[in-house]
């Protein structure tokens, strides 16, 4: 790489309230001001903890979610391939895995009149962890050399993520360049990129670089070219890992073309979104989602290590280890700390959601259900073949959290757990549905807290039984005492939360405040199936519910009923779909023996995830299949999405009908006979690969 410049500039940074810039080619007038960016039409390629989203013709700078990310930091926010001086003509996309994209173009300016095209270019991009690199391909077909300029032009950015995702933009620290032997470096605070290619030269100044190359291509012949950007981010909290070989070497056959598909696609994600902390790189989690929630989420890595538990236990026993690290030791109100509780979400620093009122520290404890999940993902572990001496190690994790469920999950002492934010500015809701709004009466008004939910009295129910299971298993005191505390909010649970109505009673979202029942029907009691915490009856109650046209939409189970005055079909917690929150229920309405009821809504989330190319985004739409064709997405939804992705392996666990007893030695396999057939390898079973065959 020759140089143009040896200057070093320092940029004042661009103010955090100006909104990313217009498209000029965009037809509709300019926002007036700042909105969250829509991801449903663009393309990202990713390996945590880095990421890069762009048009489908490759180019980045159009759209305000565009740029490459690396943690939560956007470093690049334009990247434009030109040949002499005009945008190649795309005609394809390819994205052969997560971390890769092809986009192919072609080259009218420099090729002949004919009407075939004889020169093409073909921009493989490849994200890395803190790495992103191009090659681009420019092929000749003519019977003559063609002569041309290829320039790449980028642009350094620095806006954080939570910036990015308000529509705002502008980096905190003044941006620096300098010229060194590695390449043009960009700095903003603590983090660099540097940009270089080889053979070629670049122009630059105080927050841009354009790459440019005088190629010559023979006739019938082809030039390579590439460049590359790497980040040094020494505040970072999280790192890329390794793929797994266990989940590389899975294979499902299925007669449903839909399941195979799914999971194959599923998988791929989920190996993109692994991730370790920094100060711990052997233990592996999955990262939540991109590209807002790209790091680890204490609730979406437990479920979704838990529903990946077919595929081995080392996701869930590194996920269980690297929380425990994190679990809670005294109360401290800004972080809503306290003993035994699991945390909610890491971050490299404090994040500030503009126009929303929310300061989160960077380790936030807001979450009522994570800590509750952990003891039910450590038990399921145990029962999948997780080693024994590495749940023994984590047993004295365990009693902290069960401890936790009642001496500080019930706050006020009613033998229920329930949440508020005492800051004014963390999470107004803790449970998975988090949005302000998304725990409403019937009638659309706001639910005041503190609030009990509904599953989180199941997951607790769960927990409390799971947990005394392995206390008994591994010769710990306690056993009894938590059988008993389990029986007593299994009652409480059917004398508070049920509601009657004519069409059958069905259990509350949650109590309010006052106690009082809040009567929207929502998908939350999906949550309840399978825990234990219903009686066969009241099983029976909720698993009709789940399918009534007003939950099930055809695509997946809604998370707001259509008959209450808050349901709106995109809305993100109060109409929409989201294929965990409908596997989960899935998988509950299996354990319970409703096999009808769980074909509907796995088949619904099969249909979407034959819709979205079978990657199957955080949510989207509510919109019934009866009246949409395809499923329409939400479109600021995150996609790949950790839970999202597995619960294509859950759905395969109802169908097959698996249930795990390593301890008994025994797996057994009881497939849903309309499931037609199924051949599995690689379903794993106390560390050893299983072949399953059905149908």
């Amino acid at each position: 790489m020759t140089t143009a410049s040896t200057s070093t500039h320092t940029s004042p940074p661009r103010p955090s309230t100006t909104p990313f810039e217009h498209d000029p080619g965009d037809t509709k007038p300019p926002m007036t001001q700042p909105l969250q960016p829509l991801l449903h039409d663009s393309v990202v390629t990713l390996t945590a903890p880095s990421q890069v989203w762009s048009a489908s013709d490759g180019s980045a700078g159009t759209r305000a979610i565009h740029g490459f990310y690396h943690s939560d930091l956007r470093l690049l926010d334009r990247i434009r391939l030109t040949v002499d001086g005009a945008a190649p003509e795309h005609i394809a996309t390819a994205t052969p895995d997560a971390a890769t994209a092809v986009f192919t173009s072609l080259a009218r300016g420099i090729d002949d009149a004919t009407a075939d095209p004889r020169v093409r270019i073909d921009q493989t991009r490849t994200t890395a962890p803190g790495r992103l690199d191009e090659r681009i391909v420019v092929r000749n077909a003519l019977g003559s050399a063609v002569r041309a300029t290829l320039a790449v032009d980028l642009s350094a950015d620095f806006t954080p993520m939570q910036e990015v995702k308000a529509g705002l933009r502008g980096s905190a620290a003044p941006i620096t360049r300098q010229t060194t032997a590695a390449g043009l470096v960009f700095r903003s605070g603590d983090v660099s990129v540097t940009l270089s290619a080889p053979d070629t030269s670049f122009t630059a100044d105080e927050t841009s670089l354009t790459f440019r190359w005088q190629i010559d291509v023979p006739a019938n012949g082809e030039v390579a070219l590439a460049w590359s950007a790497a980040v040094d981010d020494p505040t970072a909290v999280v790192a890329g890992a390794a793929p797994s070989a266990e989940w590389s070497a899975f294979r499902a056959e299925t007669g449903d073309s839909r399941l195979a598909a799914w999971l194959s696609r599923a998988l791929a994600d989920l190996q993109s979104l692994r991730m370790t902390t920094v100060a711990h790189p052997d233990d592996v989690f999955l990262a939540a989602g991109a590209p807002w929630f790209f790091t680890l989420f204490g609730r979406d890595s437990i479920w979704a290590a838990r529903m990946l538990l077919p595929l081995g236990t080392e996701t869930a026993a590194s996920t269980l280890r690297v929380l425990a690290r994190f679990q809670g030791t005294e109360t401290v109100a800004e972080t809503a700390e306290q003993p035994g509780k699991i945390m909610h979400e890491l971050r490299s620093g404090t994040l500030t959601i503009p126009g929303e009122g929310v300061v989160l520290p960077p380790l936030y404890y807001g979450t009522v259900d994570a800590t509750a999940l952990w003891v039910c993902l450590l038990h399921d572990a145990w029962r999948w073949g997780m080693p024994g001496h590495e749940v023994e190690a984590l047993l004295p994790h365990l009693e902290a959290a069960l401890a936790w469920m009642r001496d500080y999950g019930d706050s006020d002492g009613d033998g229920f757990l329930e949440y508020v934010d005492s800051t004014g500015h963390g999470l107004a809701n803790q449970g998975w549905k988090d949005s302000g709004d998304s725990i409403q009466w019937r009638d659309g008004t706001l639910a005041e807290g503190p609030i009990a939910l509904c599953e989180v009295q199941a997951y607790a129910y769960e927990a409390a039984i799971g947990g005394a299971d392995l206390l008994d298993a591994f010769g710990r005191p306690g056993a009894d005492r938590w059988r008993q505390w389990a029986a007593a909010l299994k009652q409480r649970f059917a004398d508070e939360f049920w509601i009657d109505a004519p069409d059958g009673a069905y259990p509350a979202v949650a109590l309010d405040a006052s106690k009082r029942r809040v009567d929207t029907l929502t998908s939350n009691i999906g949550h309840l199936l399978g825990t234990g915490i219903l009686t066969p009856e009241q099983s029976e109650l909720v698993a009709r519910r789940l399918v009534s046209p007003e939950l099930s939409s055809g695509y997946g189970l809604r998370t707001m009923s259509t008959d209450s005055d808050g349901y709106w079909p995109l809305s993100y917690h109060g109409g929409s779909v989201w294929a965990h929150d409908t596997a989960i229920a899935v998988l509950g309405l299996a354990r319970d023996g409703h096999r009808e009821e769980a074909a509907v809504l796995a088949d619904g989330l099969l249909a979407a995830a034959e819709g979205f190319g079978y990657r199957m985004p955080e949510l989207h739409s509510g919109d019934s299949a009866t009246d949409s064709a395809v499923p329409v997405p939400y479109p600021a939804a995150c996609r790949p999405q950790a839970w999202s992705a597995a619960a294509a392996v859950a759905v395969l666990q109802a169908k097959l009908g698996l249930t795990a007893d390593a301890p008994a030695e025994r797996l057994d396999v009881d497939p849903d006979p309309s499931a037609g057939f199924m051949r599995v390898h690689g379903v794993r079973f106390a560390g050893e690969p299983r072949d399953i065959a059905a149908g």
